[in-house]
């Protein structure tokens, strides 16, 4: 006996029943709108934005860098940021804070958004297709495989790391003044 007097539909069922190029049309027009809130909320905060706790964990000098991007490279930077994971969150805001021509910046983050989002979204799919075929054929192949990406990932993170805290210490060669 159903709970309610009507079907109500499965949600997950209906989005997966959708042709996946609605689904990446979806998601540019979902990235799209996250970076004018992002350009938007950048350019009403302006500084303010650098002072608050999300500015203090991306930090002032990493801040600094996309700042030269922009000014360097202007809408250009907007469309390249879609390629680099962590500038794609980070610029919008800066961009806004440097008040980068609008109009610019709308052709910018809609062309990267027409060409990142397809290229993301068959990319993942043809990969977890590929995967979830080799796990069909040969479940022993495929959690090796997915042992393998997890520890290429944590030596990735790892050297990204010990990288990271080198180039924090201070250096013991001596500088002329």
């Amino acid at each position: 006996m159903p709970f309610f007097a009507v079907d109500i539909p499965d949600l997950v069922e209906a989005v997966r029943s959708l042709p996946i190029w609605l689904l990446t049309l979806i998601g540019a027009v979902l990235l799209f709108g996250a970076f004018q809130v992002y350009y938007w909320v950048g350019r009403k905060l302006g500084e303010r934005l650098y002072a608050s706790r999300v500015g203090e964990r991306i930090g002032r000098d990493r801040i600094l860098r996309i700042e030269n991007i922009v000014r360097r490279w202007g809408a250009l930077a907007v469309y390249g940021c879609f390629w680099v994971p962590v500038l794609r969150h980070t610029l919008p805001w800066v961009a806004g804070v440097l008040r980068v021509s609008y109009p610019w910046y709308v052709v910018a983050s809609a062309l990267g958004c027409a060409t990142w989002v397809p290229v993301t979204v068959f990319g993942l799919y043809t990969v977890i297709w590929g995967w979830i075929s080799i796990a069909a054929h040969s479940p022993v192949a495929a959690a090796a495989l997915a042992v393998a990406v997890a520890a290429a990932a944590v030596l990735v993170v790892r050297r990204r790391r010990r990288r990271r805290a080198s180039d924090d210490r201070p250096s013991k060669t001596l500088t002329p003044s």
